[in-house]
C-alpha cells in the first residue's frame, strides 16, 4: 500500500517550496526545510527501487526524471535563443542530461533557476547502488560522510566545485532515506532518537545564529547550519513517521490534491518558477504590494493557478515516463469491471481491508509469489530559488556567497535556487 505519510510530506514540501519562492520569507526554511525532506524522500524510495530491480533501477529513474526537463527545454531553450545572449554550443546538450548546470541567458537563469535540484538528482541516482552497498556494510561512517566532506569544503575549500558541495548538503539527507527505507530508524529507541535530533538541532541553531548569511538566519546561505538543522527535522519526521495516513484520503478534496501534487512533482516544482519570475514586474504594474499579506497571498494564488494550467497541458509527460497510462489531471476514481469499488481509493478507515491500491516505491518487501506492481511516484520534489517582496526585484534562494538579489548572470551561469 502507499504509505500516505510519505506523500503527505512530499506534498507539504512543495507547497512550502513555492510559498517561499513567492514570499521570500526565510523563516519557512527553519520551519520547514523542505528540499532536504525531499531529497531524503527520494532517498528511501530509490533504495526500495534498488531492492526490487538492483542497477537497473537507476535507468528508470532517469527515465522518470528527465522527460519533463525535456518538455521544459523544447520551449526555453528556443526562447532564450531568439531573446539573445545564449550561444549555440556543445553545452546545450546539458539540457538533455544535466550532469552540471546547462546553460541559460539572464532571464532564464533566474526563471529556470530550479534545475539544480535536477541535476543533484541525477548525481545522487548514479551514486546510489554504491553508496547503498556501503550503507548496509558502514551504515555510521557512511552516513557521517556526507557531513565532514561539507564542514572541509565549507571552512576549506569554498571554491570547490557546485557538484561536490552539493554532496556535502543534501546526500546526508539521502542516506537518512536509505535508513528509513531499511527500518534503521523505527529501531532506534524513541528516546535515543530524540536524543541524537535535539543534538543536530543544537548544534544547527547554534552555528546558524552565530553564522548568518546575506538574508539573516535564511537557511539557504548557512550550509553547515542548514545540513544540521534539517537532518534533525528528517530524524523527527521520518523516525517518527506512521505505517499510514489514512486520515489524508477522508476528505475526498484534500486527498485528490495530495495524490496530484505527488503524481506530478516534477512539473510543478519545474514550472512555479517561471511564474513567480514572471508576476513580480506585472505584481507591482497592477499596484499590488510586495510587502502586505494581500498582495503576497495574491501572488500565491496566481502561481499555483497558472502552474495548474500547465500541470494539466503538460503534466501527462510524467504519466509517460513512469508508463502509466496518461491522465490530465491523476487521482480520479476508475472502478474495475464488473466491479462496483473504484480503484485508486484508500484502505478502509477502520484498519480492515480496502481496495487495491498501487504499491508505492517506499512500501516493504512482499511475499513471495506475489508480482509487484510497477513503481509510482517520482521520489521528488523536492522543491528551489526565493523570489522575495522586494519591490521590483527577485531575491533568489541563492547559495552561500551569491548576493540576495540576482543580476544578469553569465551564459553559462548555473541556476543558483534553493
Amino acid at each position: 500500500m502507499r504509505n500516505r505519510y510519505l506523500d503527505l510530506l512530499r506534498f507539504l514540501a512543495i507547497i512550502r517550496v513555492v510559498v517561499y519562492h513567492v514570499t521570500g520569507w526565510a523563516t519557512l526554511t527553519l520551519v520547514f526545510p523542505a528540499m532536504s525532506v525531499m531529497f531524503a524522500l527520494a532517498g528511501s524510495l530509490m533504495a526500495a527501487s534498488l531492492d526490487r530491480s538492483g542497477t537497473a533501477a537507476v535507468g528508470r529513474r532517469l527515465r522518470r526524471l528527465l522527460p519533463s526537463l525535456w518538455v521544459v527545454a523544447v520551449i526555453f531553450v528556443p526562447a532564450m535563443l531568439i531573446s539573445g545572449g545564449l550561444a549555440v554550443n556543445w553545452r546545450l546538450l546539458l539540457w538533455l542530461f544535466p550532469i552540471t548546470d546547462p546553460p541559460a541567458n539572464g532571464w532564464g537563469a533566474l526563471a529556470l533557476s530550479v534545475i539544480w535540484y535536477l541535476r543533484d538528482y541525477l548525481w545522487f541516482v548514479l551514486a546510489s547502488p554504491l553508496a547503498l552497498w556501503l550503507f548496509r556494510r558502514a551504515p555510521l561512517p557512511t552516513l557521517l560522510a556526507p557531513y565532514v566532506l561539507l564542514v572541509v569544503v565549507e571552512l576549506g575549500f569554498p571554491g570547490a566545485p557546485v557538484v561536490l558541495r552539493d554532496f556535502g548538503l543534501y546526500f546526508g539527507a539521502w542516506l537518512l532515506g536509505f535508513a528509513h527505507h531499511d527500518g534503521m530508524l523505527r529501531r532506534l529507541s524513541r528516546r535515543l532518537l530524540v536524543a541524537i535530533a535535539a543534538l543536530l538541532a543544537t548544534a544547527g541553531g547554534a552555528w546558524i545564529l552565530t553564522h548568518p548569511g546575506a538574508r539573516g538566519y535564511d537557511l539557504n546561505d548557512i550550509r553547515i547550519g542548514n545540513a544540521l538543522w534539517a537532518a534533525a527535522f528528517i530524524l523527527v519526521v521520518l523516525g517518527f513517521a506512521p505505517s499510514g495516513a489514512a486520515w489524508v484520503d477522508r476528505n475526498a478534496l484534500f486527498g485528490r490534491a495530495v495524490t496530484v501534487f505527488n503524481r506530478r512533482a516534477l512539473t510543478v516544482y519545474l514550472w512555479h518558477m517561471p511564474f513567480v519570475v514572471a508576476l513580480t514586474p506585472l505584481v507591482d504594474v497592477v499596484g499590488w504590494s510586495h510587502q502586505d499579506l494581500l498582495g503576497l497571498a495574491i501572488r500565491v494564488v496566481l502561481v499555483f493557478l497558472l502552474v495548474g494550467v500547465v500541470t494539466v497541458l503538460v503534466g501527462w509527460v510524467e504519466d509517460v515516463a513512469a508508463r502509466r497510462r496518461p491522465e490530465l489531471l491523476p487521482g480520479g476514481r476508475r472502478t474495475r469491471p464488473g466491479s462496483a469499488t473504484p480503484t485508486g481509493s484508500a484502505p478502509a478507515a477502520t484498519g480492515g481491508p480496502g481496495p487495491a491500491v498501487r504499491t508505492g516505491e517506499g512500501s516493504g518487501p512482499k511475499p513471495a509469489g506475489v508480482p509487484r506492481p510497477r513503481p509510482s511516484g517520482n521520489g521528488l520534489p523536492r522543491p528551489g530559488s526565493a523570489v522575495g517582496p522586494r519591490a521590483g526585484s527577485v531575491a533568489v534562494e541563492s547559495r552561500v556567497g551569491a548576493a540576495p538579489e540576482a543580476g544578469a548572470p553569465a551564459e553559462d551561469a548555473s541556476v543558483r535556487v534553493r
